[in-house]
């Protein structure tokens, strides 16, 4: 931070935050692409940029596919193949209750993890949730977890071990994951990126109530690990572990059409529990202004 000097020109929070990430986003991209209305993924893929839509944009983000299977059951089930399952359900529950709902992926495709927060911010997205199925060495590791960034260290050593391990994702395909987290470092985490955890904590606890009734729960609060996928500044972004696909119990009920409509379910009632209360929250303040 001792390299940043204030900007004389910019006077609100949200003027900073436009300013950086214009610049994130230009510092990612080749400069002609930057010019055109098509964004070019390092991964190849290319979509054109639309129009903000006139609802609220959410975008799942189905961990893993095609070279980077994800964690594999001990019966062989495929994380990359569940997730996607899985964020289809709820992109289609979502779709119902008026929200629009995209994802980064609808196939068997890979896509590095930065490209992943770059499709998000492409859509204008208002939410950004990142499906996983856990791997762990334990095969009596079980339950649903919910995570939120952080800056300060993992909240425990299962959520180091899981953003360790999901941060990785990239190696698969020989890639490395690129340091851009420079910008955001001097210009934004202290402007806005605290609020955007605030949000990201917030909508885990949401969709955490919504789990609980119907699968158990490995952690009863959002934990915080440094996930590449939740980087972004200005999004509030959670990854949610679904459940322990090496766990043979739950991997068989990850195999289940009817479990991952009742898993997708209360994960998009914790999404539409959060607008809500957001909504709420906005109201009480125009009403105290």
């Amino acid at each position: 931070m001792s390299t940043f000097k204030p900007l004389k020109t910019l006077t609100s929070r949200r003027q900073v935050l436009k300013a950086g990430l214009a610049a994130l986003t230009l510092s990612g991209l080749p400069h002609a692409a930057a010019k055109q209305e098509a964004l070019k993924t390092r991964s190849g893929h290319s979509a054109k940029t639309p129009k903000k839509s006139a609802k609220r944009v959410v975008v799942l983000d189905p961990g893993h596919g095609g070279i980077d299977t994800g964690a594999i059951g001990p019966g062989g089930a495929k994380e990359k193949h569940v997730v996607l399952a899985i964020a289809k359900n709820v992109r289609t529950i979502l779709r119902s209750q008026g929200i629009d709902a995209r994802l980064t992926r609808s196939g068997d495709t890979f896509i590095p993890l930065y490209d992943r927060v770059e499709i998000a911010h492409k859509h204008g997205a208002d939410l950004f949730m990142s499906i996983h199925a856990d791997g762990f060495t334990n095969p009596g590791a079980a339950g649903a977890s919910v995570f939120a960034l952080s800056n300060r260290g993992a909240s425990s050593a299962m959520a180091k071990y899981l953003s360790e391990r999901e941060n990785r994702a990239d190696e698969v395909a020989g890639k490395k994951i690129t340091d851009k987290d420079h910008l955001l470092q001097q210009v934004l985490f202290d402007l806005v990126q605290t609020d955007t955890i605030k949000n990201s904590l917030t909508l885990g606890s949401h969709i955490l109530k919504k789990i609980k009734p119907v699968h158990r729960l490995h952690s009863r609060t959002t934990e915080q690990a440094a996930f590449v996928v939740l980087k972004s500044p200005s999004i509030p972004s959670v990854l949610v572990e679904t459940s322990f696909i090496t766990n043979p119990e739950e991997e068989r009920l990850l195999g289940s059409t009817a479990f991952r409509q009742k898993i997708a379910t209360a994960i998009a009632n914790g999404v539409v529990s959060y607008f809500h209360w957001f909504d709420n929250q906005k109201a009480h303040a125009r009403k105290r202004s």
